[in-house]
């Protein structure tokens, strides 16, 4: 079928902003303009694309039409700084990745490119980010997922290591007769959020069912680092961060039932080629070579 880029801009405006009087401001036109190209777009169709609520979402028909007006998005924006002579027209790569990988190793390795390309990133949990390659949320993702998600390619990037920590004073208080799972049940840990399978795997495979010990929920890289060292918890840190505190690594104690963890990672990207993710990529590429285990 031809597709009318308009209409297709118009239902990705809509999606991205959440209503039709939200996606005419960003396009500059009135709601009912927005509107008639959302229906002129659904009869070429020939199915209901978007869910009229709060905020709008795609149907299950709307999906595969939402990647396709995102890539042509990508693609006329690329084009549009080729042709450009001006140097603040700076082309858009969307990237999904998990907050460990932005807060070591991520953002020293995408530097060199952000003068040229405009970098948004999508903070997501590593198990969960080619999730957002699927509707086209994200054009690349950094991911566990190995199977490449669908008109996607998938390459190996290398492992990130996790060693369980606490500071000093806790490691005395709850482990004084050694890492075993009866000392698990009762020590606090630190999660990240409900989805972190970092330190619940780690109780699971101590034997501990996961809400059989105490825990305390802190959603933010930093603060999740911090909260171990001030000894609200132990948890999975990497060692990426390089910490210069004196914890204690509980994978080290004599009989432990902890012991470091590697998280594989893979970089997954649209099929579709264009210089800003290609010139994304190759960064992202390099920056893991330096960084990650192989």
């Amino acid at each position: 079928m031809d597709w009318d880029l308009p209409q297709l801009r118009a239902f990705s405006a809509v999606v991205d902003h959440g209503t039709l009087e939200a996606a005419a401001r960003a396009l500059q036109v009135t709601p009912s303009a927005v509107s008639q190209r959302l229906k002129a777009l659904e009869r070429s169709v020939g199915a209901v694309l978007l869910q009229r609520t709060r905020p709008a979402a795609p149907t299950a028909a709307g999906r595969p039409v939402l990647l396709l007006a995102r890539q042509v998005e990508v693609l006329a924006a690329d084009a549009d700084a080729a042709l450009s002579s001006s140097a603040d027209l700076m082309p858009e790569v969307r990237l999904a990745v998990n907050a460990d990988s932005l807060a070591t190793w991520v953002m020293p390795a995408l530097a060199p490119v952000a003068t040229m390309i405009r970098i948004t990133f999508l903070r997501e949990d590593e198990g969960h980010t080619a999730d957002l390659l699927r509707d086209g949320t994200a054009m690349a993702a950094v991911t566990t997922e190995r199977t490449p998600v669908q008109g996607c390619t998938v390459e190996s990037l290398g492992a990130m290591r996790y060693r369980p920590m606490a500071s000093a004073a806790f490691a005395a208080r709850w482990f004084a007769g050694g890492v075993t799972p009866d000392a698990l049940r009762h020590a606090p840990v630190v999660v990240f959020d409900d989805r972190d399978r970092l330190q619940i795997d780690r109780l699971a495979e101590a034997g501990i069912a996961w809400g059989r010990a105490p825990w305390h929920t802190v959603p933010a890289t930093t603060q999740f680092s911090e909260a171990v060292r001030l000894g609200y918890g132990w948890g999975m840190l990497p060692d990426l961060e390089g910490r210069a505190w004196a914890g204690i690594d509980l994978s080290a104690v004599s009989g432990s039932c902890l012991g470091v963890h590697d998280v594989m990672l893979s970089w997954q990207q649209w099929s579709l080629r264009t210089g800003s993710l290609d010139a994304v990529a190759d960064a992202l590429r390099e920056g893991a070579a330096r960084s990650l285990l192989r």
